[in-house]
């Protein structure tokens, strides 16, 4: 049986940044769920159970983040169940990926007024929470990187064409096609329809519309199965790309349903909320897509040259070959 390998120092160091990053934000939830008006302009905005709600539900978010990252250094959580790993780093990538990007162009642009919306709560907590984002997002990605390399290392050694048996290859293609038209129609409603107050919200807009169409053709490209390109390379753009349109798709559907007045902005542009819902019908479509692919897939091997000895019967003439085939 082979041993599974054992975490280096660059998957735990950045699992250990992602942690550091998140107890600012969960810290701040305690004190928020336990009655603390702590960075809150407007304590009685904060009292509702709409609020209250909202704010359990984004502390449980992050607390199950909390938990992943350290798993992500250790024997068993190299063997934990591969949706248990991956369903939650799927949502929270995708979330966190966009204020990765987003956030140093924002500070580049505007400087500290960044953080100073006008809104519930106090600048010193949006700079407090966004930058803990980042620093969480990006130890919480590079971690799950080294993670997935030693864990599924044919994800990163296989081509895009390595072939592979697949019942539900032509459903796939149906879905990528249809994912591919409705993230275009929602980029066009985001870039002509959008009542951003400044450039800046415009390019928020722009990168998060061209990174789902980005995701929908990636999407193509894998379940077209053709191309002698890095199977990851296309898999980490619509991984990306269908995340974010799931999770911030339900980020905002939540918000709505819970009537979080004071998080809504009190807006009533109902376009917003219809590119949202539609963002998160077509991540889940394509996370699902994708499920099936990964999982149909999954029989596929290292395809590059292997270093011990293969087979003890023909020795040395069955390595040759196996050297000329995965040459």
């Amino acid at each position: 049986m082979e041993e599974t390998p054992r975490a280096g120092i660059g998957r735990v160091t950045a699992a250990a940044v992602a942690v550091a990053g998140m107890l600012p934000y969960l810290t701040l939830k305690i004190l928020w769920l336990t009655g603390s008006p702590i960075g809150v302009r407007d304590p009685a905005a904060m009292t509702g159970p709409a609020v209250a709600g909202l704010n359990a539900v984004t502390f449980g978010m992050d607390a199950v983040a909390l938990v992943l990252a350290p798993a992500f250094t250790t024997r068993r959580g190299m063997r934990l169940p591969a949706w248990l790993v991956l369903l939650p780093l799927w949502v929270g990538t995708g979330l966190l990926g966009l204020i990765v990007v987003m956030l140093p162009l924002g500070f580049f642009v505007k400087g500290p007024a960044i953080f100073d919306t006008g809104g519930l709560v106090e600048p010193w907590v949006y700079a407090m929470v966004y930058g803990g984002f980042f620093v969480q997002g990006a130890g919480l990605m590079t971690a799950f990187v080294l993670y997935a390399r030693d864990r599924w290392p044919a994800v990163f050694t296989t081509p895009v064409g390595h072939p592979y048996t697949s019942m539900t290859r032509r459903v796939q293609q149906v879905v990528a096609w249809g994912a591919l038209l409705v993230t275009v129609l929602i980029a066009a409603a985001r870039l002509l329809g959008s009542r951003q107050p400044d450039a800046l919200g415009t390019l928020q807009e722009g990168l998060k519309g061209g990174l789902g169409v980005a995701a929908a053709v990636a999407l193509l490209v894998l379940v077209r199965a053709r191309g002698r390109g890095p199977f990851h390379r296309p898999l980490v753009v619509a991984w990306l790309g269908s995340g974010s349109l799931f999770g911030w798709g339900l980020y905002a559907t939540v918000v709505t349903v819970s009537s979080a007045a004071p998080l809504r902005g009190g807006g009533t542009d109902a376009l917003p909320g219809l590119l949202e819902l539609f963002g998160l019908l077509a991540g889940m479509a394509m996370g699902m897509c994708g499920a099936f692919l990964l999982s149909e897939r999954s029989g596929v091997r290292d395809v590059q040259a292997v270093q011990q000895p293969l087979e003890p019967v023909d020795g040395d003439r069955d390595r040759q070959a196996a050297y000329e085939g995965h040459g």
